[in-house]
């Protein structure tokens, strides 16, 4: 299977799911862009899980290409060998073939053992109206088959298996799954919270007792809040709302009422495109009329007491006279340029309370340059000024 993960650090989350159920990864590398920040990150995630790492130039038809150039990114910034990668055009369909054979070539084959018991790792769930909860599971060891009767490590949950099947591109059903192959699992299981991503699947009579390692948490990181216009939408909101977390489990929302907004709901999302295509999918598919407040991030507040708060509303600062001190999110932020625009850069992040840490030129017309600034400096309007 072939996992196809979002490069924006907004959704890192979901690229980690993914990776925990892989061998291998390929990293798509612009001919002409070449290393991003994001880039980066992905490479760095896909090393931490010990991933064979397959380097791809892609858009090599392109009029206006720097292809030797981003070979030597890929080997000073990422550390990887720049003579393994392979340079394709995924529009002309021009040296595909080349990353086939990579892949079976150079990714490990999965390992694992049909006689031990069960493990699988849930890596991903959606809900369907008829069907109810679908999980996606990587199985570890083990084999799973229609009619067997699973538990959930985590929640304790038990379920039968009503249907088991692969992806082909499409949801395919077959009567078993084994070590390394993924796939999805039916139960009849109505409510997705049942399901969590990072969870083991094991056997209910002769499972393992050794969970799989699972995943931290996502931690939201913006919040803002979100008011129908009309006070009637409030309930057809939360719906909604329920809907959208039921597959995005980065999303949480919260009731909440304001004295000018009346009542509504406090969201919280992994950063500000997160919340964006959270906003356009409200508004664009569902067709509903909101006012959303501007973006905040979560604060900590020590008390007198030694007690330490979290809040993400100004609403919930507690007295003046009970706080020791207030403290914010930290930043490390990596900006990639041209040269020529190294200063304007230090000089927006200076402006936004910026600590400098390093610049190091990537070649003569690239560099990247490290800061360390306060989250709530970036999720106003960072990206427009830059």
């Amino acid at each position: 299977n072939l996992i196809d993960t979002p490069g924006h650090v907004d959704f890192h989350y979901e690229v980690n799911r993914s990776l925990a159920a892989c061998e291998g990864a390929l990293l798509l590398i612009d001919a002409f862009q070449g290393v991003q920040a994001q880039t980066v990150a992905n490479a760095y995630a896909a090393i931490n899980v010990n991933l064979e790492i397959i380097p791809v130039v892609n858009k090599i038809d392109l009029p206006v290409i720097r292809v030797d150039e981003v070979l030597e990114e890929v080997e000073n910034v990422l550390g990887l060998d720049a003579s393994e990668a392979i340079r394709v055009s995924a529009k002309t369909g021009l040296n595909i073939e080349d990353v086939f054979t990579a892949i079976i070539r150079r990714i490990p084959a999965p390992t694992g053992t049909a006689a031990a018991p069960l493990k699988a790792l849930v890596f991903d769930s959606k809900y369907d109206n008829y069907k109810g909860v679908i999980t996606y599971v990587r199985v570890v060891d083990g084999v799973i088959r229609r009619g067997d009767k699973l538990r959930f490590m985590r929640e304790g949950m038990t379920a039968d298996v009503l249907e088991i099947g692969q992806f082909r591109p499409h949801m395919k059903p077959c009567d078993e799954l084994g070590p390394g192959q993924v796939g999805y699992l039916l139960t009849g299981v109505k409510d997705l919270s049942k399901v969590t991503v990072g969870d083991t699947v094991t056997s209910f009579h002769d499972g393992t007792t050794t969970p799989l390692p699972g995943y931290q948490k996502p931690k939201q990181m913006v919040f803002c809040g979100m008011y129908p216009i009309d006070a009637t939408d409030f309930e057809a909101l939360r719906e909604e709302l329920q809907k959208l977390s039921m597959n995005d489990s980065s999303f949480t929302f919260l009731p909440e009422t304001s004295d000018a907004l009346g009542f509504g709901f406090r969201c919280g999302f992994l950063g500000m495109l997160h919340m964006e295509i959270v906003q356009q999918r409200l508004e664009g598919e569902q067709d509903m009329d909101l006012i959303q407040t501007a973006p905040n991030v979560t604060y900590e507040i020590l008390k007198r007491g030694g007690e330490v708060m979290t809040i993400d509303n100004p609403q919930d600062v507690p007295d003046p006279g009970v706080i020791e001190e207030f403290r914010e999110p930290i930043a490390k932020v990596s900006f990639i340029v041209p040269s020529h625009n190294v200063g304007t850069i230090m000089q927006l992040c200076q402006d936004r309370r910026g600590i400098y840490r390093n610049t190091e030129f990537l070649g003569p017309q690239r560099a990247q340059i490290i800061y360390e600034m306060p989250l709530s400096e970036i999720v106003y309007d960072m990206y427009d000024k830059l």
